[in-house]
């Protein structure tokens, strides 16, 4: 608890009432957390054992039995259940936090289910800060749902090694004329694709940068109460690379960039594979936006 993590223990005081989410939805049917935990166990330690056949009949017997059901009948549409921790992040070990003068660790969670918004298909996030000198005595065990509405949702236990980086705009949020001075410089086949995959927005998890909008276009993203233009927080994403962005790969990973899953060390795909928690820079207490690209 005392590490910057993605879906590690959180330093959290025992006095605290852990976040819950009370948006009504359907909240009974789905995974069982324990389950998405111990499958992923079993699959880490059957393919460390054998890379080449992965999970032995046994294993693979138990796996079987994991399934999407109706696992918390008991629950009601608006019986509170407890967020998931997604991330907690010390400004020792992140020096780009934004420095919002309510404390030294920033902590996210959200909803084990996407059902949330106008149309029913957003996540339901919450921020926190805290400082942690202020914290004496945590709780011996932090609470979880029973049930998750996607596996991916749930972060495998990461502890964080940040790498600082600089990286440049997306490309269609510049003007034109640069866009057109980049595909010149890409040459006649590249039409800013190396602009794009090695140069803008970098993928994977990331605190604040740019915010890449490959499936919607870039639209204006300011805050819902003051109108001023919000700023990347934390970007969470299904992998770190991929076969076009290798540019990219974390230095502590490039030795075993092939290695199975080592792309995706928190097995986490929010949304449409990436989700983006935006603030608003003029005051920390308004809320925040979400961008799911």
């Amino acid at each position: 608890m005392h590490d910057s993590s993605v879906g590690g223990p959180l330093l959290w005081p025992a006095d605290e009432p852990w976040p819950v989410c009370t948006i009504p939805h359907k909240r009974g049917s789905g995974y069982r957390y324990s389950e998405v935990v111990r499958e992923r166990e079993i699959l880490e330690r059957a393919w460390r054992r054998d890379p080449r056949s992965g999970p032995n009949a046994e294993e693979a017997g138990i796996l079987a039995q994991f399934k999407r059901g109706r696992h918390a009948p008991h629950l009601a549409d608006t019986d509170p259940i407890p967020l998931l921790a997604v991330a907690q992040l010390y400004r020792r070990d992140v020096p780009g936090l934004p420095d919002t003068e309510e404390g030294d660790v920033l902590q996210v969670f959200w909803c084990g289910f996407e059902r949330h918004g106008e149309s029913r298909h957003q996540p339901y996030v919450q921020v926190r800060w805290r400082r942690a000198e202020d914290v004496a005595a945590v709780p011996a065990e932090q609470p979880v749902p029973e049930v998750v509405g996607r596996e991916e949702l749930v972060p495998s236990p990461c502890v964080l090694h940040p790498e600082e980086i600089v990286e440049h705009p997306y490309f269609m949020t510049l003007d034109p004329a640069l866009r057109e001075r980049i595909a010149a410089w890409g040459g006649p086949e590249d039409e800013g694709d190396r602009y794009i995959s090695d140069l803008s927005t970098a993928p994977g998890w990331k605190v604040g940068g740019y915010v890449a909008w490959p499936l919607t276009g870039p639209p204006p993203l300011v805050c819902s109460v003051c109108g001023t233009e919000v700023a990347p927080l934390l970007t969470a994403e299904e992998s770190e690379w991929d076969p076009s962005t290798t540019s990219w790969i974390p230095y502590e990973d490039q030795q075993d960039a092939d290695a199975l899953w080592a792309n995706d060390p928190t097995g986490v795909s929010p949304g449409r594979g990436r989700l983006t928690i935006a603030v608003c820079p003029r005051d920390a207490g308004h809320p925040i936006g979400l961008v799911a690209q």
